[in-house]
């Protein structure tokens, strides 16, 4: 995909915005040396909330978020490597580990500091891993329709989109995003021709859509996978931030993390305040008003 950003992106996110890109260290050597690009965007000055998005998304979502925190805070949406506007390599350590990595590669260069975590989907386990390895960085946390403990109750369309047949799905109409723009809502109505053009902007072609795949290959369901042992640290470090004043910002008609995920981090996380939207999975297109109102009340 080529770095330059269309005008019509640009113009969704606040004034101002400066996009950037840096190259994190990758750990395993699967990539043979080479260090992928990961993009970010960032607006505004002060304490900074940083925004971590999951799958099929990328920073794009967090448009309106942005712009709701700028005036008082440095607000970041990251780029995860395979996504958005960061390189897409098709060798790449697409695990949870990695992902964690990238992320904190990226709060060290900034030297980031009483973080405000905003995360949602795939992008709870990852930026929620990064603020277990390094809590003293983390002040406040906005958690959305995700998970950060090991459960049985994931969908059977995620097992599918797992398989072979879920691969060219996903990679080749490109059904996940067709799908998210479609299912992942309780009001399309919301979901403009511009939403749906910026979403799908990132991911136009097969090559493109490699971390589409490896990123849902990489829920783990049992012990024997790659990313099992970083999910259990997940679970057994989320004490480390019990002491952090939390938001769950929840859209409780999600078919995918729904009530009782919610419930679950309740449960792990009693001190948290919970608002909950009638809105689906990408709450923030569903509900962009009270998410965005929600959000910058609690970030102060």
């Amino acid at each position: 995909m080529s770095d330059a950003v269309p005008d019509f992106i640009r113009a969704g996110f606040p004034d101002g915005a400066k996009f950037h890109t840096f190259a994190p260290p990758v750990g395993d050597g699967e990539t043979g040396g080479a260090s992928p690009r990961m993009a970010y965007v960032e607006a505004g000055e002060g304490s900074p909330v940083l925004f971590v998005h999951g799958n099929p998304t990328w920073s794009w979502m967090y448009r309106r978020a942005l712009g709701a925190v700028a005036g008082s805070h440095r607000a970041i949406a990251v780029d995860h490597v395979g996504m958005g506007r960061s390189d897409k390599p098709a060798e790449y350590p697409y695990r949870l580990n990695q992902h964690a990595e990238n992320l904190l590669a990226l709060v060290r260069k900034l030297d980031l500091n009483d973080v405000t975590l905003v995360v949602h989907d795939w992008g709870g386990p990852i930026g929620l891993l990064a603020a277990v390895r390094e809590p003293g960085r983390f002040s406040k946390l906005v958690i959305s329709n995700t998970a950060a403990f090991r459960s049985e109750r994931m969908p059977w369309q995620i097992g599918l989109a797992r398989s072979p047949i879920g691969g060219f799905l996903l990679r080749g109409p490109n059904l996940f995003v067709r799908g998210l723009m479609k299912d992942c809502v309780v009001h399309p109505d919301r979901i403009t021709p511009e939403t749906r053009r910026g979403y799908f902007w990132p991911y136009g072609s097969w090559a493109d859509r490699v971390a589409l795949h490896r990123f849902v290959q990489d829920v783990p369901t049992a012990p024997g996978h790659p990313s099992y042992a970083h999910l259990v640290e997940l679970e057994e470090g989320l004490p480390k931030l019990t002491d952090k004043p939390t938001l769950l910002l929840w859209g409780e008609d999600d078919w995918c993390f729904g009530k009782p995920f919610l419930a679950e981090f309740q449960q792990r996380m009693p001190h948290a305040d919970t608002v909950a939207l009638p809105a689906g999975h990408l709450v923030v297109e569903d509900e962009p008003e009270r998410y965005c109102r929600a959000l910058a009340d609690f970030a102060g």
